[in-house]
C-alpha cells in the first residue's frame, strides 16, 4: 500500500475542518449509521465555542482510487495568524499541501503566511478554490490572484505549474473543470495520489530508526506523547531509544512503550511503524518539540525548522485583590510558573520569562487571540492570575542600535458607507494605505501595513464603527524603525473607592456619568473598575451607596430604578481595552477590571511622581 503525507493550509476561516470531515465520510471512515459532528477535528472546547481551529491535529484516510490503495495522513492546520507557529512546525514532516482559497473572499494574509512556509520547503501545493458554490464566488479572478502570490513570493517555475480544482467542502464535491459533474471529492484524492510524491524517508527503511518531534501532548495513561514522521528505520514497542535536542546534546534515553496511529478520529496501537509514516510515540518523560528521537547509536539530531520569534506580551501575575482565593483552587506563585513553562514546552509559538523584580512572568506569543486562549484555558483549570495590558515585543537593529517595531499586514473588507471611517481611525493610529477597491457585492476591501502596537485593542472600536459589518485581518510582516506615540483610549474610567456589595441606587445615579460594567448587587473594592467616564479622566465614584430611609412620608411615589444593562467583557476584549496602569482580574467565575494600585491616595502620588 502506497503512502502520501499531506497538510490542509489556509486563511482563518476558509473551510479547511469542513473539508477534512467530507474527505473522512467520504473515504468510508465513518459507518453509516454512525452519528458524526460537524466539524470532527475541533475536539477541543473552546475550537468548538470559538469556530476555529487552535491546535494542528493529524488523521488518516484510506482511498481506493485509479492507482490503488493509498493510505493518505491528513493534518488540518489552524488559521488563525496567532496560531502559526503550529503551521511551521507541521510543514516539515508532510510531502505535500493542499492551500484552501475561498472562491469568494479571495487571497488574504494569512494565504501568504502559510503559503510562504510551504514554497520556502520546497513542497508543491495543490489549489483548492473552495466555497465555489457561493452566490458571489468568483474563482477565475482568485486563481488569477493566487498564481500572482505564487509568483510575488518567489515560487519555483516547478511550484508555478499548480494543478487546482473548484470544490465545495461543506457539499462534499471536487472539480477539475466547472462544467464537470460535481457529485464527490473523488477527484480531489485522485489528484493527492497523483500530484504528491511519496515520502522520500520510504528509501531509508533499513536505516536506523529516526523521528522529529513536532507535536506533543500529555495522556493520563500513556504519559508523555510525541509526534512526528518516522525518517529513518522501523519502530517497535521495546525499541530503545534516545532523545537529542537540536545541537545533538543527549536529553534522555527510554524504551518506546506505545506507538499509536492516526486511524480516522481514532488512534490505534501498532507493532511496527515504518519510515515515512507519522505516528505518536509514548515512552519518553523529558523529550519536548523539536527533538529528535532515534536509535542508540545515532549522535546527530535532525534539523528543527526555525520558529518566527513571538511580538507581543503579557505580563502574567499573582492575583492580589481583596477578592483573591475566593474562586480558584490555583492561585500561588509557583503553580503559575509551572502551568506556564509547561504552555511553553508543547507550544513553541509562546516565550516565557521571569520580570526583573521576579514576582511575575512575561509571556510572549503571536498575538491577543493566542495569549487569550491560553489565559482562558487555565482560567477553566482553576486558575486566578492578573493580566497586564499587551504591548510589542521590540528589537534593535544590529548596525544602527535603533528601535524596531513589528508592522503587520491587515486587510479590511467593509460596507462602502464605512470605508472612510476605518481610514480615517487607523492613520490617526500610524496605519499606511496601500491597495483600496471593490470587492463585490457593495464591499470595498482596504490592504494597509500598521504598527502592531496601533492595533492593540482597536477591534472592539472597529466593529462599532462598521456597525458590526467590517471583516479585519492581520498578519505579521516584517519589524520597521518605531512610529512615535500611538494615541490609546479616549475616555476615563470610573473606579470605586470602597469595598462591599455594588447598590441599584448608587448605579442608577452614576449612569449619567458614564457606562457601566457591573451590574446591582455584585462584590466590588476599592481600585476596582465598575465603568468607562464618559470624560477623559478617571473618576472615584462610591457604587454602593444606598437610599437613605426615613420614616417622613414622600409627596409622590419613588421612581422604580430600572438600570441599563452593563457592557460585559470577553477576556479578550477585557485585555485589549485596560491602559498602562491598569490589570484585568481573571478567576474561574469572573473577569474584573481594576487599578494596578488600588489605593487612590497612593495612585494620585504615583500620578505626581511620574
Amino acid at each position: 500500500m502506497s503512502l502520501r503525507n499531506i497538510a490542509i493550509i489556509a486563511h482563518v476561516d476558509h473551510g479547511k475542518t469542513t473539508l477534512v470531515d467530507q474527505l473522512l465520510a467520504q473515504s468510508g471512515v465513518f459507518r453509516a449509521n454512525e452519528a458524526t459532528t460537524e466539524r470532527a477535528m475541533d475536539s477541543n472546547d473552546q475550537e468548538r465555542e470559538r469556530g476555529i481551529t487552535i491546535l494542528a491535529k493529524a488523521t488518516s484516510v484510506l482511498w481506493h482510487g485509479e492507482a490503488g490503495d493509498t493510505r493518505i495522513n491528513i493534518i488540518d492546520t489552524p488559521g488563525h495568524a496567532d496560531f502559526g507557529g503550529e503551521v511551521e512546525r507541521i510543514l516539515g514532516m508532510v510531502d505535500g499541501c493542499l492551500l484552501l482559497v475561498d472562491a469568494e473572499e479571495g487571497v488574504m494574509p494569512q494565504t501568504k503566511f502559510v503559503l510562504g512556509k510551504a514554497l520556502k520547503l520546497g513542497l508543491k501545493p495543490i489549489l483548492v478554490l473552495n466555497k465555489a458554490d457561493r452566490p458571489h464566488a468568483d474563482p477565475d479572478r482568485v486563481l488569477n490572484d493566487a498564481f500572482d502570490l505564487f509568483a510575488a513570493i518567489g515560487a519555483t517555475d516547478e511550484q508555478l505549474d499548480f494543478p487546482h480544482l473548484y470544490a465545495s467542502g461543506k457539499l462534499g464535491w471536487a472539480v477539475v473543470d466547472f462544467a464537470h459533474e460535481k457529485k464527490d471529492l473523488a477527484p480531489l484524492f485522485d489528484l493527492i495520489v497523483r500530484h504528491v510524491p511519496p515520502p522520500s524517508a520510504e528509501a531509508r527503511v533499513e536505516e536506523p530508526f529516526q523521528l522529529l518531534s513536532v507535536l506533543i501532548e500529555n495522556d493520563p495513561f500513556l504519559g508523555r506523547i510525541l509526534t512526528g514522521r518516522v525518517e529513518a528505520g522501523r519502530a517497535k514497542p521495546g525499541l530503545a531509544i534516545r532523545a537529542l535536542d537540536r545541537t545533538g546534546q543527549e536529553v534522555e534515553r527510554g524504551r518506546i512503550t506505545k506507538i499509536l496511529a492516526f486511524r480516522g478520529l481514532k488512534r490505534q496501537p501498532i507493532e511496527v511503524a515504518e519510515a515515512g509514516d507519522i505516528v505518536a510515540i509514548a515512552g519518553l518523560s523529558k523529550a519536548t518539540v523539536a527533538d529528535t528521537l532515534c536509535d542508540i547509536s545515532l549522535t546527530e539530531a535532525l534539523p528543527a525548522q526555525p520558529i518566527d520569534p513571538p511580538t507581543i506580551a503579557i505580563t502574567v501575575s499573582v492575583n492580589d485583590s481583596p477578592l483573591a482565593g475566593k474562586e480558584g483552587d490555583k492561585v500561588q506563585s509557583r503553580v503559575i510558573r509551572d502551568r506556564l513553562l509547561r504552555e511553553a514546552e508543547s507550544n513553541v509559538a509562546i516565550k516565557v520569562s521571569e520580570t526583573p523584580d521576579k514576582d511575575a512572568y512575561e509571556v510572549a506569543g503571536r498575538g491577543e487571540l493566542q495569549l487569550g486562549v491560553l489565559i482562558e484555558t487555565m482560567r477553566r483549570e482553576g486558575f486566578e492570575v492578573s493580566i497586564s495590558r499587551p504591548r510589542v515585543v521590540f528589537q534593535a537593529d544590529a548596525a544602527t542600535g535603533e528601535r524596531l517595531e513589528p508592522i503587520e499586514d491587515v486587510v479590511i473588507d467593509v460596507d462602502d458607507d464605512y470605508a472612510g471611517v476605518v481610514i480615517e481611525k487607523l492613520s490617526q493610529r500610524k496605519a499606511e494605505l496601500k491597495e483600496m477597491g471593490p470587492s463585490g457585492a457593495g464591499k470595498t476591501r482596504l490592504v494597509l501595513q500598521a504598527p502592531s502596537r496601533s492595533l492593540i485593542g482597536y477591534q472592539g472600536e472597529f466593529l462599532t464603527d462598521t456597525r458590526g459589518s467590517g471583516v479585519l485581518n492581520r498578519v505579521f510582516s516584517h519589524y520597521e524603525p518605531y512610529k512615535g506615540v500611538i494615541e490609546g483610549r479616549r475616555n476615563g474610567v470610573l473606579v470605586s473607592n470602597s469595598d462591599g456589595e455594588t447598590a441599584s441606587y448608587a448605579l442608577w445615579n452614576l449612569e449619567e456619568r458614564g457606562v457601566m460594567f457591573i451590574g446591582g448587587g455584585e462584590k466590588a473594592y476599592q481600585g476596582m473598575i465598575i465603568g468607562e467616564n464618559s470624560r477623559g479622566d478617571d473618576l472615584d465614584v462610591n457604587p454602593m451607596k444606598a437610599k437613605q430611609l426615613t420614616n417622613v412620608r414622600a409627596s409622590g411615589k419613588d421612581e422604580a430604578i430600572r438600570l441599563t444593562p452593563p457592557r460585559k467583557m470577553s477576556l479578550e476584549q477585557a485585555i485589549a481595552y485596560i491602559e498602562e496602569d491598569e490589570l484585568v482580574e481573571v478567576t474561574p467565575k469572573s473577569i474584573r477590571l481594576r487599578k494596578q494600585v488600588l489605593n487612590p491616595s497612593f495612585r494620585k502620588k504615583r500620578i505626581k511622581e511620574a
